[in-house]
């Protein structure tokens, strides 16, 4: 057995030893991902985000709202009880990188979606005390003035292809089309709902002429937590 004094005075010893530390951690760590088939649950509904939420995605993490907000709902009674249904691996599957965490200088969004209305949101980021007289959330009305860029989102979504997110060459081809189709609720939406279900459309920021970065990043909290049927999943389907 060596002793203290002569592994701290031995580097290359001090390297080895820790080189095999971290291995054998790394092995103890990683192995059972590919043995426990219950690490990413199975559930139906989770899907890529459509393009527009995937810009939204982008702009939330840019302003970072991350920093004050967590997508993570523990299976603890307050938590279910306050927010809804425990997070589930699967719902983050697609998500680089994932919005867990624990900080809440603010409520957790993992399940925002559908619980206010387009117009509330846009009030809300506007100016936060409007809706919430208590917040201290700074408000972003820059972002109805601000204009998406989209003339890449093909080029985004083979990226994210490379990493595993299913995108077929369908979603690529129509990208930059399901964009100004999920802003406009006058738009034929028949081929973007099969491609995007339970997307919601509309006017996020009031006006369908224009696309804002208002509109990407309502989209994207739209979406939240509303792809999976929560109904149809329980712990006994969860262990098999």
């Amino acid at each position: 057995m060596f002793s203290h004094a002569k592994i701290e005075t031995n580097t290359a010893l001090l390297l080895v030893l820790a080189l095999l530390t971290v291995a054998i951690g790394g092995i103890v760590e990683i192995i059972p991902l590919y043995t426990i088939e219950t690490t990413i649950e199975r559930v139906q509904g989770v899907r890529p985000y459509s393009p527009l939420e995937l810009v939204g995605r982008n702009i939330y993490i840019r302003e970072g709202c991350y920093l004050c907000h967590s997508q993570q709902i523990h299976p603890f009674r307050d938590e279910v009880e306050r927010y809804g249904h425990y997070s589930l691996a699967a719902e983050s599957m697609y998500d680089h990188p994932f919005q867990w965490g624990s900080k809440r200088t603010g409520p957790d969004l993992a399940r925002v979606g559908g619980k206010y209305s387009n117009e509330w949101h846009v009030a809300h980021m506007v100016q936060p005390r409007s809706v919430v007289p208590e917040s201290i959330m700074p408000g972003y009305p820059f972002l109805l003035d601000r204009t998406v860029n989209a003339s890449d989102i093909a080029q985004h979504l083979r990226a994210v292809r490379k990493v595993g997110v299913p995108y077929t060459d369908e979603m690529i081809e129509n990208a930059r089309a399901d964009i100004d189709v999920q802003q406009n609720p006058d738009a034929d939406t028949t081929d973007f709902a099969k491609r995007y279900p339970k997307a919601v459309v509309g006017a996020f920021d009031g006006n369908p002429a224009r696309l804002t970065e208002m509109d990407a990043l309502v989209a994207y909290l739209q979406v939240l937590g509303t792809m999976v049927d929560f109904s149809a999943v329980t712990p006994q389907q969860l262990k098999q």
